[in-house]
């Protein structure tokens, strides 16, 4: 399963120092992303119709970001070229049998000679030719200094959504929280690892469901530290995600780096960190997704055993960070423990990100599926308080061949369409990431609202001098009380703070989150406004 990385590996090494050469002309802030009227203007110089200009920059900036790296450049520049040849620009063109290592670039009006110009200026500045001696730096002007400042957006210019996110954080929310202490009751404060992290899917299940095998199967391969077997043999937090090369790295090492979004496991203790690793591998899939697989949950008299750390709390705070959360069950584990159901219960809130896949399914015969498949949702619905039926994938998700013996025909072709269905779902998480981002944005600012009303209302509470004691009692044993006071003061603020929230995720983003580059009604970004927009 490979998600937008085809046009990079089949285009030839000679047509990529061609592109880089026309990314690095067309990006003249030198920040790595095509983006505004610099991608405007240079996707101009192709001569093709505004409309197939829209639907190339929509297929290359897939994840909608808001901005084009250099692979989605390359892409993009492929699709110019197919259009250019007669071909209209289509999703499916990208799978189609089309030789892209052999495809030349396309025809852009005048490039050439801004390329020569800019050649001829860099020679004439350049002090070795023109006589100047260079300018010398103290060798200590780097010690305080480092790559990752250098790269840093300025909060003054917005270039994607992400980034936008990042100001509002920053500007907006974030002195909030500091001020009421939202990290210490609610939710740890947002670094920017926070919003650049990687769409993450997580897999919960009793032991012996299949999760680690699910992983295989998807990523094709085994990764670093994976263990099967009908013993409970994953005993701990594994984040399998996309790296240089094949490598284990301890909890206490990946939670302390900036540059990693789990620093906020840190307040669930050493106990929990020692039973948490990073597992990395370069791997084409990786590189859009990460996984995050979790210790068989605990059934049976193994429930009478404690862990040494909060399992509900770390699940619930995973929760939180992943895209989608996957439940597994196999037609021999239908039932749901107490530790299971205290699991399923944290999600709440999180309703929308929960799938479940009934694995190992052609391990019984027809009959008994339908049976296994009543008895899985009637199991579901005592524990999810929801009247809506969720999405249940039944198949075998493992290398294995299916086993038509006990499947049969018709279920050997259910499998197929239901994995079908499973993998499409999965491959759309990165194109809605943005969306997921701004969603979770919302209900952060939200709940951190409604947090500093109630802390403000308590502390008003508080007497001055004397008696501090027993007014702390009198509102610990009237909270529901006060809560109501707090939801009455808060109505008549409460719309006027969203309202001054949408109205600046409007300026950033625009009216649509789901058509963030097409909108006609769109608002642009500074000076750096999206692309087309005024086609």
């Amino acid at each position: 399963m490979e998600i937008d990385s085809a046009p990079m590996s089949r285009c030839s090494k000679e047509h990529q120092k061609i592109y880089q050469e026309w990314f690095n002309y067309a990006d003249s802030d030198s920040d790595g992303r095509l983006t505004g009227g610099d991608a405007t203007k240079f996707f101009a110089m192709a001569n093709l119709p505004r409309p197939d200009l829209k639907q190339v920059w929509a297929i290359a900036d897939s994840k909608r970001q808001g901005f084009l790296g250099f692979k989605e450049f390359i892409t993009a520049m492929q699709l110019v070229s197919l259009a250019q040849a007669g071909h209209p620009p289509t999703n499916d063109l990208l799978s189609a049998e089309v030789d892209f290592e052999n495809l030349k670039p396309p025809v852009m009006e005048g490039l050439d000679v801004l390329l020569a110009k800019k050649k001829q200026t860099a020679k004439t500045s350049d002090p070795e030719l023109n006589g100047s001696s260079p300018v010398q730096t103290s060798p200590s002007a780097h010690w305080f200094t480092s790559s990752k400042s250098a790269k840093k957006v300025s909060l003054t210019s917005v270039t994607s959504i992400v980034d936008g996110l990042k100001k509002l954080y920053i500007q907006k929310l974030k002195p909030l929280e500091v001020t009421y202490r939202f990290n210490d009751f609610v939710s740890p404060l947002l670094t920017n690892s926070d919003f650049d992290a990687k769409p993450m899917v997580m897999l919960l299940g009793q032991y012996s469901t299949g999760k680690t095998t699910f992983i295989k199967h998807l990523l094709r391969s085994s990764y670093p530290g994976a263990h099967i077997g009908p013993e409970p043999t994953t005993d701990r937090f594994v984040v399998v995600m996309n790296g240089p090369d094949e490598r284990s790295i301890p909890g206490n090492t990946i939670a302390v780096q900036a540059d990693m979004p789990y620093s906020g496991l840190t307040t669930f203790g050493t106990a929990f960190l020692s039973k948490f690793e990073c597992s990395q591998m370069p791997h084409p899939l990786l590189e859009h997704i990460t996984f995050v697989d979790t210790p068989g949950v605990l059934s049976g008299e193994k429930q009478r055993t404690q862990r040494s750390y909060d399992f509900t709390g770390v699940t619930s705070w995973f929760a939180a960070k992943c895209d989608l959360i996957l439940l597994l069950f196999d037609p021999h584990k239908l039932d749901i423990s107490d530790e299971f159901k205290r699991v399923i219960s944290s999600l709440r809130g999180h309703d929308d990100k929960i799938r479940v896949v009934l694995n190992k399914a052609d391990q019984v015969d027809t009959q008994q599926l339908m049976r296994v498949y009543g008895a899985l949702m009637w199991s579901l619905g005592k524990v999810l308080n929801t009247p809506e039926v969720m999405r249940v994938y039944i198949g075998s998700f493992n290398e294995k061949p299916i086993n038509e013996a006990a499947a049969g025909p018709i279920g050997k072709v259910l499998f197929e369409k239901e994995q079908d269905d499973l993998l499409t779902d999965l491959k759309d998480i990165p194109k809605k990431a943005c969306d997921r981002r701004i969603n979770e944005f919302v209900k952060r600012a939200r709940a951190a609202k409604i947090h500093s009303y109630i802390i403000s209302h308590l502390k008003k509470e508080m007497p001055a001098m004397m008696g501090k004691a027993k007014t702390q009692q009198r509102l610990i044993d009237n909270l529901v009380d006060e809560f109501g006071k707090v939801h009455l003061l808060s109505l008549s603020c409460m719309l006027f703070f969203f309202f001054k929230l949408y109205i600046e995720i409007y300026r950033l983003v625009g009216t649509s989150f789901s058509s963030f580059f097409f909108s006609h009604t769109l608002l642009k970004i500074g000076s750096k406004g999206a692309p087309f927009t005024s086609w």
